[in-house]
């Protein structure tokens, strides 16, 4: 009985060089992928699959870099929890690392707490996942949407949505958006992932493979095919970038200064360009203890607008006592409507604001423990109000200012308050590099497609830019320079998919196929009979 039992191992064996020697070509690849692994080399891996996923963000974008990552990823295994939750850290670390650097200028130690914050999430949905291809797809597609509302409401830096704004994969934010977009991802990493391992054991897909490709690629094909809303009429609208150094803070660049800029900037649009709105960055103006209509800086904007006799929607910062019923000592930033006439007219404040940036969380305490918090010592307050504006002659305009922008929740909540084009007044002059800037560019394309609408970004110092509702970028001004972009965006009606659905479904989506699994396997056969069940491809 043993000689046969060598034999048979033995005959396994050449069966096995034989087929692998008809193939050379197929162990390439999926020994990166399938082989057993040291933990050093696991680690390294899990480096490797970070940094892939970081390249796929702009500035670099190099999309399939995500798709790789992911597949990378998801196929390394260890023994213990414990390594599993080391892997998706280092995973994490190298995924955000670079693409938050811009937060090391601002705040080196909550540099280091963003990225291993988020990094911690990751290790932990690996911990939980473990060998499970199915779970590992649902875990980190949870974290990634965790990371679209909390802590302080969201913060959605660096996702896999933004990753694919500029690949072939981007229709799909048109039925489920970032979520979705999260989802198909990590789904097809682990095809990738799995396709390596049966290529490598020469052993055909399974149907659960079978089935999870089908459904990416039904999925493409109705978002290509599915509805995105309609035309109504042109507009001509003047966006206006003052210029200005970027990498500067608002305490060294005087808050006039940038008016002015703009002003400036405005003079190049002549009577003879027939625009029919003026459009202004975030921040463009402060006004300090008194209401913006009552201020100089308004009667400058008004000259300007009865100037070309169109109105102008420019951003403010101001004191929010002068807007709602609150103590001083605190702030609103605000896009207002001014009119040919003088006349203030409507007005958007914004809802989602900055954590650290426009407001302090914690503050008591952190100001006990001696943290800088006086670099803002005011804190902003949200606003109240459906997110768009109505222009006499223009028509309504979805805001998402700045930072709302990497929130598809605002965009979508524009569209069904009635936007008709969805205006980004924004201000990324106090980042260091272009990180920040084209990522905000990249989710300017994922809204426009989300909700089908025209995407108008303008910023002081750049990136401003035009986006048409599949998500092309018409026209990008660069950074720091002085520039008029003119465009001809088209105001639309309707709905797509996400607008009707939004985020919660692929949340929930997501959580199924996390904990059904897990609780299935606890009601895993006896020793015994384990070894005789054939696991699926993707489980």
């Amino acid at each position: 009985g043993h000689w046969r039992s060598k034999r048979v191992k033995g005959q396994q064996s050449t069966q096995r060089e034989r087929r692998i020697g008809r193939h050379p070509g197929r162990r390439v690849f999926p020994q990166v992928i399938a082989c057993p692994m040291t933990v050093r080399r696991s680690r390294l891996l899990a480096l490797v699959a970070g940094l892939l996923i970081a390249l796929s963000m702009p500035p670099w974008g190099l999309w399939p870099g995500a798709l790789l990552g992911s597949a990378l990823f998801i196929s390394l295994s260890a023994q213990r929890r414990r390594e599993h939750f080391v892997l998706g850290l280092i995973f994490g670390i190298a995924w955000f690392g670079p693409t938050t650097a811009w937060m090391y200028f601002l705040t080196a130690p909550g540099y280091a707490i963003a990225v291993v914050f988020f990094a911690a999430l990751h290790a932990c949905a690996a911990a939980i996942a473990r060998h499970s291809k199915i779970v590992k797809i649902g875990a980190h597609s949870l974290v990634e949407m965790i990371r679209l509302v909390a802590p302080f409401g969201g913060i959605p830096l660096a996702t896999l949505g933004i990753s694919q704004a500029n690949g072939p994969l981007l229709p799909i934010a048109r039925l489920g958006g970032v979520p979705l977009l999260t989802l198909v991802v990590f789904t097809i990493g682990a095809l990738i992932a799995e396709l390596g391992t049966a290529w490598n054991t020469s052993i055909r897909p399974s149907r659960s493979w079978m089935a999870g490709a089908t459904t990416v690629v039904a999925l493409l094909v109705i978002a290509i095919a599915s509805p995105s809303g309609s035309d109504l009429e042109p507009i001509k609208v003047a966006s206006i970038q003052g210029g200005g150094r970027q990498g500067t803070s608002a305490l060294e660049v005087p808050s006039i200064d940038v008016t002015y800029a703009h002003l400036a900037a405005s003079q190049l649009v002549r009577d003879s360009d027939e625009v029919d709105m003026v459009l202004w960055p975030e921040n463009a103006i402060d006004v300090n203890r008194q209401a913006f209509g009552d201020s100089s800086v308004a009667d400058l904007v008004r000259a300007e607008a009865s100037r070309l006799e169109v109105p102008f929607v420019v951003g403010v910062t101001e004191d929010a006592e002068f807007v709602y019923d609150v103590k001083p000592g605190n702030f609103v930033n605000a896009q207002y409507v001014v009119m040919p006439d003088g006349a203030i007219g409507d007005r958007y404040v914004k809802v989602i604001k900055v954590p650290f940036g426009e407001y302090i969380p914690f503050r008591s305490l952190l100001e006990s423990v001696g943290a800088p918090v006086g670099l803002i010592p005011k804190d902003a307050i949200s606003g109240r109000g459906p997110a768009v504006v109505d222009v006499p002659n223009v028509g309504t305009l979805g805001v998402v200012i700045s930072w709302e922008v990497f929130f598809g929740s605002r965009a979508r909540n524009a569209v069904r308050s009635g936007g008709e084009i969805i205006v980004n007044p924004t201000n990324g002059a106090s980042y260091t590099w272009t990180i920040v800037q084209s990522q905000q560019v990249a989710s300017s394309k994922l809204r426009a497609v989300e909700t089908g609408r025209w995407v108008l970004q303008v910023a002081p110092t750049g990136y401003s830019a035009t986006v048409d509702p599949s998500g092309n970028v018409l026209e990008r001004s660069e950074i720091s320079e002085q520039r008029v972009l003119f465009a001809t965006p088209t105001r639309r009606t309707g709905s797509t998919f996400y607008t009707w659905l939004g985020d919660l479904p692929f949340a929930v989506i997501a959580m199924v196929i996390t904990c059904l699994p897990l609780a299935w396997s606890r009601r895993s056969p006896s020793p015994g009979h384990r070894s005789q069940v054939k696991p699926s491809s993707l489980s």
